[in-house]
């Protein structure tokens, strides 16, 4: 086993024995085949896009292919051994197609011939020989910026996937999946061609947000700002994690007269905010954090728990029976819902105890999503001008269970009453729950929402600039991230490719990123690791801090 793909890798430098996160080393091995032959599909799919030959079907399943293999997804291995077979019977589908439009099929690399073995313990031995150390002679460079490419795809196919649901596509999005994959098996490409890739992946990951944003607002409206309450309410109770609206609302419409109140867990907390979330009266609170008390909080939730995508820690056998995933998810033991019915999971429900009382604790503000923050623009330059608002921060990011990300917390929790703190995804509940207190009306902590609502940042910080008639980067705006899995590698990208510098990365730097790669990113971009909270506020603002 060899995998450094998330920030939690074993020593910083790569989990060999067992995953942080729980993966084993079979399952491990499985994922590194189904990347393996979803390359050898692109080979062909990348053919394709050149005749024309555009299949919605191969596109939508190249995307959930590779979801399947981000942190915290999925742990099952038959659904792997599924995956890898369904993934050479479509590119084998592909090729005969390609022979009638006159394409280019003799495309010489095992990876366009390649057969899995008819047994999951030879598919395991197979990934371990197509896995990231497979050839021992690669430039340590140029396999550094393979790896970025293909973990920034790996966060791009996920908010694609999850584009696609709500109906939202784009066909160049497909199309520069299948080339990037297919261009980490072009041995010709040197460094600057593939430092061209990683940024492409970014510009494209924004197409990608802004189609997710596009079905998340145009299904279930433009985000208002609503106080959610932490504590419990009296009755029986489902909790929701992940990231999913779609499901949660068929949740919401299945348990409507149920007598069952819905509870959202990490990045869902910002579904309270959508007008068409909100509506349902039983749609009542959020309970926990991500990731630092997870297994505690599961373990003591005395209703159904539904995992709608990633971000979960791997459950424990103490309360397996209480879980249930939809969608891409999967670990052993787990009931899968994988029609969106959900009446297992309200049966579960009714079935236990509920919460015995209601207890009346902090709430917190959620919702304040661009048109939010941006019809309130005037306000906020007028502070700027005025002295009111010195400086914005940008905290946010991924949460996760390893020492160094209480950083956050200091962090904020320390910034001057003179400036704002805006952050999003679940990198915020360190501190969501923080009275910061506001500047003229102006909450001093403004939660964006999800991970891919660091499109609404992004318009967020454009307007200011606009505004301001200067560019982001001479904008009073620090960003203070931290990052866990591939979708903030994304994201990363996306920011580098809109040419923003000067970015805080924590709690430590990525172990894929080799010497040189770290270089040129810091000579172009001035990345750079997290200290203390202290030393960065006094960096950034100055003795004033």
């Amino acid at each position: 086993m060899f995998c450094y793909q998330c920030e939690q890798t074993a020593s910083c430098e790569a989990c060999v024995k067992q995953g942080v996160c729980g993966k084993t080393p079979d399952v491990a091995a499985l994922q590194d085949l189904l990347i393996y032959a979803v390359k050898g599909l692109s080979l062909f799919a990348a053919e394709a896009w050149k005749s024309g030959n555009v299949n919605f079907e191969i596109n939508r399943f190249t995307c959930e292919a590779i979801f399947a293999t981000v942190t915290n997804v999925d742990f099952d291995a038959a659904r792997f051994e599924v995956l890898i077979n369904e993934c050479v019977e479509t590119r084998e589908k592909l090729k005969k197609s390609l022979v009638t439009t006159g394409s280019d099929t003799n495309i010489r690399h095992d990876a366009a011939t390649f057969t899995p073995e008819n047994t999951l313990a030879g598919m395991v031995a197979q990934g371990e020989r197509y896995g990231i150390q497979s050839n021992p002679d690669a430039d340590p460079d140029i396999l550094s910026l393979q790896q970025l490419l293909i973990y920034g795809v790996k966060g791009l196919a996920a908010y694609t996937d999850h584009a696609q649901i709500l109906g939202q596509t784009d066909g160049k999005v497909f199309r520069f999946i299948h080339e990037a994959m297919a261009a980490t098996l072009d041995d010709s490409l040197g460094v600057d061609e593939l430092v061209g890739l990683v940024l492409k992946c970014g510009e494209i990951n924004l197409t990608a947000m802004e189609l997710l944003d596009a079905g998340n607002t145009g299904t279930y409206g433009q985000p208002v700002p609503t106080s959610v309450p932490l504590g419990p309410k009296e009755g029986k109770a489902i909790l929701v994690s992940g990231h999913d609206l779609k499901d949660l609302d068929a949740l919401l419409q299945q348990t409507e007269g149920k007598g069952i109140n819905i509870y959202t867990h990490g990045e869902m907390l910002p579904c309270h905010g959508y007008p068409e979330l909100k509506k349902y009266p039983h749609f009542y609170g959020h309970y926990g954090t991500a990731w630092q008390n997870q297994k505690k909080e599961f373990a003591e939730f005395p209703g159904a728990i539904l995992m709608t995508t990633n971000c979960i820690q791997k459950p424990v056998e103490s309360y397996l029976d209480n879980i249930f995933t939809t969608g891409l998810v999967g670990w052993p033991g787990v009931t899968h819902v994988a029609d969106k019915d959900f009446s297992p999971v309200i049966n579960k429900a009714l079935s236990m105890d509920g919460f015995k009382e209601t207890i009346e604790t902090k709430s917190v503000t959620t919702g304040f999503g661009r048109n939010a923050v941006l019809g309130v623009a005037d306000k906020v330059i007028d502070a700027v001008k005025g002295g009111a608002i010195r400086h914005f921060f940008l905290v946010g990011g991924c949460d996760g269970a390893k020492p160094g990300r209480n950083y956050y917390t200091e962090f904020v929790e320390k910034t001057p009453k003179d400036t704002v703190v805006l952050t999003l995804a679940c990198g915020k509940f360190r501190f969501f729950d923080q009275d910061l207190g506001d500047i003229g009306g102006i909450p001093r902590l403004l939660d964006i929402g999800q991970c891919n609502d660091a499109y609404s940042a992004v318009k967020i910080a454009e307007a200011l600039a606009g505004a301001f008639e200067c560019g982001v980067n001479d904008l009073p705006l620090s960003m203070v991230l931290s990052w866990y899995e591939q979708k903030a590698v994304v994201i990363l990208l996306s920011l580098l490719h809109l040419g923003i510098k000067n970015i805080r990365l924590g709690p430590t730097l990525p172990a894929f990123i080799s010497e040189n790669v770290l270089k040129v990113l810091v000579e172009n971009f001035n990345i750079m690791p997290i200290k203390t909270a202290d030393e960065d506020l006094k960096a950034i603002l100055g003795d004033a801090a």
